[in-house]
This record gives C-alpha cells, sequence and structure tokens, in this order.
C-alpha cells in the first residue's frame, strides 16, 4: 500500500480521482432521481466531437469538448421543452450526430490514435499537473455550484409544478443544471473515458436510492460509493494492471449490486 502512495503518478490519480468522483456521487443523485440516465449518456458520447473539434484545430480538447457538450445538452432540453420531438428521440439525433462528426474530423488527421484513446477508456494514470489544476478548480466550482442550488434542484426533482408556484426559476435552474452535467461529463474523461462515464453518473446514485431516507443522506452515500470505488479501482488496477477506468466501472458495479442483495434480504 505504501509502495502504492509513494509513487508519484499514482498521488495524482488519487487526487484526482476523488476529488471527480465527490463531483460525480453528488449529480449523479439527481441524474438518478430526475431520470436522466439516457441524457448522461447522449452528452457523454456527444464528448467525442468536441474532442475531435479540439484535435483537428490545435486548440485543447478538453475545452472545445466542454463548450460543445454544454451546447449539445441545452440544444436536447430546448428541442424536447418545445415539444417538436421527444427527448429520447433529440439524444439519439444528438448522440449519432455527434459521434459521426468525431469520426469524419478524426479521419482528416493522421496523428490521433494514442491521444483518442485516452480519451476514449481514460488514462487517469497519465494525468498531468495541468489537467490536476484544471480538473481540481472547474470540480470545485461545480460542486459549490450544485450546492448553492440544491434546495431549488431538490424542489424541481420532486415537482416542478409546485416549484415554479413556489416562485422557483425552473428553467433558469435546469439550464444551470445541463451545463454543470455537461461540465462533469468532460471532467470525468480522464478518469472513465468517454465509453464509461455515464457509469460514473448513474451507478453511485442508483446505490445510494437503494438506501436512502433523504435527500442529504443519499447524496452522502453516494459520494462514498463513488470514491470508494475509485480508490478500490486503483488499487487493484496498480496490482494486476488493468485498465483503470474499467476497472473503477467494475467496481462500482459490484457494489451496486452487493447493494441490491443486502436491499432484498
Amino acid at each position: 500500500m505504501l509502495e502504492i502512495i509513494s509513487t508519484s503518478f499514482m498521488q495524482k490519480a488519487f487526487f484526482v480521482g476523488i476529488i471527480i468522483s465527490l463531483l460525480a456521487g453528488i449529480i449523479s443523485v439527481f441524474v438518478v432521481l430526475r431520470k436522466m440516465s439516457f441524457v448522461g449518456a447522449g452528452i457523454s458520447h456527444s464528448a467525442f466531437g468536441g474532442v475531435a473539434i479540439g484535435f483537428l484545430t490545435g486548440v485543447d480538447p478538453i475545452f472545445t469538448a466542454i463548450i460543445y457538450c454544454i451546447a449539445v445538452s441545452l440544444g436536447i432540453e430546448n428541442i424536447s421543452r418545445k415539444g417538436k420531438v421527444s427527448e429520447d428521440a433529440a439524444i439519439g439525433v444528438f448522440f449519432a450526430g455527434s459521434m459521426a462528426l468525431g469520426i469524419v474530423l478524426l479521419s482528416l488527421s493522421k496523428d490521433y490514435a494514442i491521444d483518442l484513446f485516452g480519451y476514449l477508456f481514460g488514462n487517469i494514470l497519465a494525468i498531468t499537473d495541468n489537467e490536476i489544476i484544471i480538473s481540481s478548480i472547474v470540480s470545485v466550482s461545480v460542486i459549490l455550484i450544485i450546492l448553492f442550488f440544491l434546495k431549488e434542484l431538490f424542489m424541481i426533482t420532486y415537482s416542478e409544478e409546485i416549484a415554479k408556484v413556489s416562485g422557483i426559476p425552473v428553467r433558469f435552474i435546469n439550464t444551470i443544471f445541463l451545463i454543470t452535467l455537461a461540465i462533469s461529463i468532460v471532467i470525468s474523461m480522464k478518469v472513465v473515458g468517454i465509453i464509461l462515464i455515464s457509469a460514473l453518473l448513474v451507478i453511485p446514485g442508483a446505490t445510494a436510492k437503494l438506501f436512502a431516507k433523504s435527500l442529504f443522506f443519499m447524496i452522502t452515500l453516494s459520494c462514498i460509493v463513488s470514491v470508494l470505488s475509485t480508490i478500490i479501482g486503483l488499487f487493484i488496477a496498480y496490482h494486476f494492471d488493468t485498465a483503470p477506468g474499467g476497472t473503477i466501472v467494475l467496481v462500482l458495479t459490484c457494489i451496486f449490486l452487493l447493494g441490491l442483495l443486502t436491499k432484498k434480504r
């Protein structure tokens, strides 16, 4: 254990992993309660298009992915709210279109394979000092925003009608949440990758919901599950030389199944 903690790259991985896990644990609660799992999956896969734009233009892919995912999340919300198409149809369109855009743009570049792998499947063990700073600042900022609007988010999650009658600006709060969701997805790319981000945004909240007696208890338990899975996953990945992102998600899944069996008993 001391050997793992003493290595520089593992220290960085644990630090970033824990911060992002806390963020994912909080966001996951509202994703689960508001039944937005498919929305999270759609936005996360749309990040592929944003990453491709970054590679092609020479701009930091994290920055372009954040802008692109925010645009996609707001686009989905705007189209579905106006009732022109259903939400799942809008997600499907943006999902497929963004993936296709990413494939086409990356086909124009010749030197993307190695870097792209890290974005698709996560590469937390190779995270840089600059990425640590960006991830930390963004994660803490998003957590503070969520906590600041926690009461309003809970009211909207419980009932949008009651929230509107209470004077809560529902559309504004929903927009804030979608933006924080998009940012959280992009920041999580280096931990588990685009392919597995939806698991990090769903499983902690789903596990906590099994035992939740209040919103605050659910948030706390979700964060514990998320952080614990990241720590255990990194230890297992180090010892058995497995992919960290996939290992973390497998640990999350095992904890959920264990919670499900315990709940049934």
